[in-house]
């Protein structure tokens, strides 16, 4: 009778061990997939930058730095790695962007153009696109954490190698910064 006991408590410690181990493997999978959807959308991103600012460099030439600085934060965001990095350098990208459709209100010829009008609408899509798989990114690496942190997970997830993963958090001082652009006299578009 004892051994039956024996038993019963050795089986079920093996079935609640590998429970742990498959939660813990099932999150690092959906964190694995989110920063994937991430990772996606940001590359469709940084993709239609370059269009819409050859876009703009037509009808506002003499905006150069605002131009440049839109491509630099580009490719800073592109080599980013990790989510605290990645984040960092969307928040500079972001910024840059807004100083880029801050143009359009000084070039009203520039709204005018449908290209600039689509391009603008579709990094829009993006920018939601982003924003929604950030928060399911965030609340996967939450549960991981948690999970990891939790009694008697955190003993197992130790012996294991699972860490805990990093937010992708923006930051909201980007957004809530006006852009810093200095006007000169318009350029006449080019044809």
């Amino acid at each position: 009778m004892v051994g039956l006991i024996l038993l019963g408590l050795i089986v079920l410690a093996i079935v609640f061990a590998i429970a742990m181990y498959n939660g813990l493997v099932r999150l690092k999978v959906q964190c694995d997939n989110a920063w994937a959807d991430i990772d996606v959308q940001l590359k469709r991103r940084y993709d239609l930058i370059p269009n819409l600012v050859e876009t703009v460099k037509g009808y506002a030439a003499h905006e150069k730095g605002t131009l440049e600085a839109v491509i630099n934060a580009r490719n800073a965001a592109m080599s980013a790695t990790g989510p605290a990095d990645k984040a960092a350098a969307e928040n500079v990208l972001s910024g840059t962007l807004k100083s880029l459709f801050a143009l359009s209100e000084a070039y009203p010829q520039l709204r005018a153009i449908e290209g600039f009008t689509s391009l603008q609408n579709s990094l829009s899509q993006i920018e939601e696109t982003v924003q929604n798989a950030r928060r399911y990114y965030n609340a996967v690496v939450r549960d991981l954490n948690t999970k990891i942190l939790q009694f008697p997970t955190n003993i197992f997830a130790g012996m294991l190698g699972f860490k805990q993963r990093e937010f992708f958090e923006v930051s909201n001082a980007a957004e809530r910064e006006a852009p810093k652009v200095s006007f000169g006299t318009p350029a006449a578009p080019t044809a």
